[in-house]
């Protein structure tokens, strides 16, 4: 154990005094409660639960623990929906579910898996690099607090318009942050998005998932039970970096029109986090932890009071005994810093010598805090007073929900009508004007090749990674001895969610199931983080409620459970918020990763052939954006019927060994799915679409540009064909042969016969221009 370095006793009266007796005997002191961000009623409610005003420390807490971020107030009425659409068979795989610190999922063979995602969005615009970085700490946290080693991380990112000098700014340092961070903890990272979009300019979103291993008797819960029982903090010191940073900045939008909270953020160290991994796995090992949580968004604060709360309802510490690397940090910067690397643990007393053996051994700093009590109250000694005596389950769990109003805004019958047919958008007439429109998606930024980005990110360290970026999803492997993995995908299009809320969502969990079951992948469960503007817009509001039901019922009928997640609200500056953007991640099982599917042909002589059905649906398309920047109309439809067969036959292709590629149709369609499948490995292709247009009754253009849902394009061995096909119309799906693949005699080309020819290499260097162009 190493020695607590004390912290200095506050210098001014007034704080010495801010004890829970001074604050009972002088009800009527002036308190900042404003200015950390609690209404008015939440401070009279807090006064009302305590019988008396809070402390300066209470009142620290309960801003922290009943901010947007920490609490959901405003969005748990509707979080609920997600248990109202679940049923028993959704449950059968699910170990740990929504509540905890990240879901757990049984793969099988005893293996389990937790993942998550979640929003560091605010402090990612104020300090780039350390914002995304300590989003990636603090996923990975979350994954360790559930008993399980980390074995990648993912990312979702958007960004304003790429040409805007801000975006450069941003851009670079989250990469960087992103990279640094993941890299130094030795975590692949397998995929992801990148997206840039004016909508974006004032608030970008840095979306991170950590995906986590571990037996199924290894799972840890975070509750602190067992009267007796010592409460250790461990890790790094508690600093004056990001007090009440995430929880409060996170909890309010940019306005110009008044001052900002924009606290410190937090700064990260990942070599310490590295060693914080190991240390935790050997004290889980040595079953020396009874409960555990990390400290991420508000600190202290959420720790304890989460744990005491989620077990016997009683903690009693000495918050001089926490380690500072400032020491003149007040009681109430303690409770509200979120410095990083740190974790509290529930240790029996008698495993207690050897939990500090074993953090001594990795040279973690570790002081015991107190211990847990059966008094039902959470109570906090400074020097000797106490300056916390409170219910834990009111700062942590029972504190404001509002059922705010919502109302669908009035413009979006006129967007609906909108439509690309009503907008009188020209289209390409004939074959090279097609083929040009195909290179203008190619090179447009939230197409073109992402390898700007991920080139600063290790996809293959620890050597398991299967599949990866620029793949439809990412694959580990989770049992070298049987090839047991996993497939993850992670996917939003906040276009579709501005032009209907609950299908955007529902589309962006089809598109990332049906990449999971692209790769081979049986889908299992979902995580999601849902970016949204101000809750106090109800027609914002009406956005978000729309979107969660939409998510909710799509999971059911697809039968996925959400495992858990993130909400991010206040993404908006100066009255003018982001798209609806849920990010929703889709985990999947391979019982063999040596059968994983990649997303583009190695091969000549493959047959081509497109699964579902093409409809003239352009509206909120890729094309539509980059080539007439048009938002409106309606989204494609949701066919989870389609999705559901759909997956289920790439899923068996995959295991029976009867396709060598499979790449989802979504953004941009077929044209650039048969793009991307070209350039994986540098294999081109003849397409050719009479029998496609004729059969779903559409011309050229809409065969290659529309982004109709539940479509994918394989390649099949011709000896498989036979087998594919007949596995296809058992199951009454509609499958086209639309081509062969084709390595070229001198070159390998993209041929739509009739319509254009671009070499590969043409695509390539399209492709591969943007990002590079704009960032250096």
């Amino acid at each position: 154990m190493t020695s607590p370095q004390p912290a200095a006793p506050p210098a001014d009266d007034k704080q010495v005094k801010e004890t829970v007796e001074y604050a009972a005997a002088h009800p009527d002191v002036e308190q900042p409660y404003a200015e950390l961000g609690l209404k008015a009623d939440e401070y009279a409610r807090i006064k009302e639960i305590l019988g008396r005003r809070p402390t300066s420390a209470e009142l620290a807490m309960y801003s922290v623990m009943w901010s947007e971020h920490c609490s959901y107030k405003s969005s748990k009425v509707h979080l609920r929906k997600f248990g109202d659409f679940v049923t028993p068979e959704m449950t059968e795989n699910l170990l740990v579910g929504m509540g905890e610190n990240a879901g757990v999922v049984d793969i099988g063979g005893g293996w389990a898996v937790t993942f998550k995602v979640e929003s560091h969005n605010h402090p990612s615009y104020v300090e780039p690099y350390q914002g995304a970085a300590t989003g990636v700490g603090g996923i990975v946290r979350d994954i360790i607090s559930m008993g399980a080693r980390p074995v990648a991380v993912m990312d979702q990112l958007r960004f304003g318009a790429i040409d805007s000098p801000d975006t450069a700014r941003v851009a670079h340092g989250v990469v960087a942050g992103v990279g640094g961070y993941g890299n130094c903890l030795g975590l692949p990272n397998i995929g992801g998005e990148v997206v840039f979009d004016a909508v974006y300019q004032g608030n970008p979103l840095v979306n991170a998932l950590a995906v986590g291993v571990m037996r199924h008797e290894d799972i840890r819960l975070a509750n602190a039970k067992g009267a007796g029982n010592k409460v250790v903090l461990f890790g790094a010191r508690t600093g004056g970096d990001g007090i009440g940073g995430a929880s409060i900045l996170a909890s309010e939008s940019f306005d110009d029109t008044k001052p900002a909270k924009r606290p410190a953020v937090q700064v990260g160290d990942p070599f310490a986090e590295k060693v914080l991994i190991e240390c935790c796995l050997e004290l889980f090992a040595a079953d020396a932890v009874e409960g555990i949580q990390d400290l991420g968004a508000a600190g202290i604060s959420c720790a304890t009071s989460e744990l005491a709360a989620n077990g016997d309802g009683g903690m009693r510490i000495a918050l001089d005994d926490v380690l500072l690397r400032d020491p003149t940090l007040t009681p109430e910067e303690i409770l509200m810093s979120e410095s990083q690397e740190r974790m509290m643990a529930v240790v029996r007393p008698d495993k207690l010598a050897e939990f500090l053996a074993i953090t001594q051994r990795w040279e973690v700093e570790t002081s015991v805090l107190g211990e847990v009590t059966d008094t039902g109250r959470l109570i906090i000694d400074w020097h000797g007073d106490v300056i916390v005596d409170v219910p834990p389950e009111t700062v942590a769990v029972s504190g404001p929900v509002y059922e705010r109003p919502f109302e669908r805004p009035s413009w979006t019958e006129a967007v609906a009508a909108d439509t690309v047919a009503a907008a009188g958008l020209a289209r390409p007439e004939d074959g090279p004007a097609l083929g040009e429109t195909l290179l203008t998606l190619l090179g447009s930024p939230n197409l073109a090749s992402k390898e700007w980005v991920t080139n600063q990110y290790d996809r293959y360290v620890q050597g398991n990674t299967a599949l990866a970026f620029p793949d439809d999803a990412g694959v580990i492997r989770i049992d070298e001895a049987t090839g047991l993995g996993i497939a993850i995908s992670t996917d939003a299009n906040g276009r579709y969610g501005y032009l209907d809320p609950a299908r955007g969502a529902q589309l962006a969990l089809a598109e990332a199931y049906r990449n999971v079951a692209a790769t081979g992948a049986r889908p299992l469960a979902v995580t999601d983080c849902l970016n949204f503007g101000s809750p106090e817009d109800p027609e914002i509001m009406w956005q978000f409620a729309q979107a969660v039901e939409g998510l909710a019922r799509g999971c059911q009928d697809l039968g996925v459970p959400v495992t858990g997640g993130n909400v991010s609200l206040y993404n908006q500056t100066g009255g003018v918020a982001i798209h609806p953007t849920p990010v929703v991640g889709v985990l999947g099982v391979l019982d063999d990763v040596a059968r994983r599917t990649p997303s583009g042909w190695r091969e000549s002589g493959l047959t081509i052939y497109l699964l579902g059905t093409t409809r003239a649906e352009v509206d909120g398309s890729a094309w539509a954006g980059v080539v007439h920047d048009h938002l409106g109309g309606v989204p494609p439809r949701f066919d989870p019927e389609a999705e559901a067969t759909l997956a289920d036959i790439l899923i068996n292709a995959s295991r029976d060994g009867m396709v060598d590629a499979a790449h989802d149709l979504s953004e941009g369609g077929l044209a650039i799915a048969l793009a991307e499948a070209c350039m994986r490995f540098g294999t081109g292709a003849r397409v050719w679409l009479d029998e496609l247009c004729e059969r779903d009754g559409i011309d050229a253009f809409t065969a290659l540009f529309s982004e109709s849902s539940a479509r994918a394009i394989v390649a099949v061995p011709r000896s498989e064909e036979i087998r594919f096909t007949d596995m296809c119309t058992a199951r009454g799906f509609a499958h086209q042969r639309i081509g062969m693949t084709d390595a070229g005699e001198s070159e390998p080309v993209l041929d739509v016969t009739g319509s254009f020819a671009l070499p590969v290499a043409r695509l390539r260097e399209v492709h591969a221009a943007t990002l590079p162009r704009h960032f250096g």
